[in-house]
């Protein structure tokens, strides 16, 4: 990690006037990954490379209020092929609360739970098309709906209990600069909550629900489930159920996890998810198997998912299979 010490006015200079002083720090961390990955079915790639470089790069720093309240942000640049980037700002208030407000990071409310069933490396519908209108695998795509952008509220004063309020205002998922605006008045407000019990040790028992539009045009989601952690192994089941507005197209999502920790640095999980559509007889099905191992500041994770009835219809079919490698520095 590389610390950037002491950025104020004097070392922004004259396109930061509006600056304090105040001497802060910046720290500025990346990653090395580089991945292998092979696709068949509906997500073949007939030409082209199968291997990747992760190349994002990360900036954050924290400052404490006179009252002893602490503001923090993160900006993450990712100079990939959709050249994206995300920041997450957020105010802590200590036992009153935090509140974040995320740009293009999708952590807001019920997205905080969207499945926590367990895995020792991706869930089992990561490459499988993944979307609402695609592969329909759970409050994530409800979510994503309204764009990537929010606020969110966490409370967690009370031992066990964590409450994560979500809020999506009209807008998208880019990136928006200070004084910009962004989004329209056709696109759809989101709000949701989502809470989690975790004073039993091992044992988190959690549920949300939100909603998505106004008026008659109104999509629900609700979703719940449970993660327990025994000695090496910990297993989880989620349930989510979404309606959408002026549509039959009601999906009903059940999924289950189970992970085993092999020893310390190695670690093996399988997953299963399957969603029923009310108007059709195809169900979506889901399966991966994962495995994570990690030495020292080097970490192996692979991955290989499946899905039949993709956007339950039948035929539809595809596979996933990614290996990653990553260095810590």
């Amino acid at each position: 990690m590389i610390n950037i010490k002491k950025i104020g006015l004097t070392a922004l200079a004259g396109s930061l006037v509006a600056v304090s002083a105040y001497a802060g720090e910046l720290s500025v961390s990346g990653a090395a990954k580089m991945t292998y990955t092979a696709n068949t079915g509906n997500e073949d790639a007939a030409d082209g490379s199968r291997f990747g470089l992760n190349n994002a790069v990360s900036f954050s720093g924290s400052g404490e209020l006179d009252n002893g309240h602490i503001v923090s942000l993160s900006h993450t640049i990712d100079a990939g092929a959709a050249a994206l980037s995300s920041s997450i700002l957020t105010y802590d208030m200590g036992d009153l609360g935090k509140i974040t407000y995320n740009q293009d990071s999708a952590t807001m409310g019920i997205e905080v739970i969207d499945d926590l069933t367990p895995t020792a490396d991706e869930e089992v519908f990561n490459g499988i098309d993944a979307g609402l209108t695609t592969t329909n695998e759970g409050p994530v795509g409800y979510a994503n709906g309204s764009g990537n952008t929010g606020f969110n509220y966490n409370y967690s004063a009370i031992d066990g209990v964590s409450i994560d309020i979500g809020y999506n205002p009209k807008s998208t998922s880019s990136n928006v600069d200070d004084g910009g605006v962004s989004g329209d008045g056709a696109q759809r407000s989101s709000q949701s909550i989502a809470i989690q019990y975790t004073a039993i040790d091992g044992l988190n028992i959690y549920g949300g629900t939100g909603e998505e539009g106004s008026g008659a045009n109104v999509n629900d989601v609700d979703t719940y489930g449970v993660v327990y952690a025994f000695g090496p192994l910990t297993v989880g089941v989620q349930r989510t159920d979404i309606d959408i507005a002026n549509s039959a197209l009601d999906l009903e999502t059940t999924a289950f996890g189970v992970a085993f920790a092999v020893n310390d640095n190695l670690s093996i999980s399988y997953g299963e998810s399957e969603t029923e559509e009310e108007t059709t007889a195809t169900d979506q099905e889901l399966s991966g198997f994962s495995i994570g191992y990690s030495m020292g500041g080097m970490t192996v994770k692979a991955h290989q998912n499946k899905g039949e009835g993709i956007a339950n219809t039948a035929n539809n079919e595809s596979e996933h299979t990614e290996i990653a490698i990553s260095f810590a520095f």
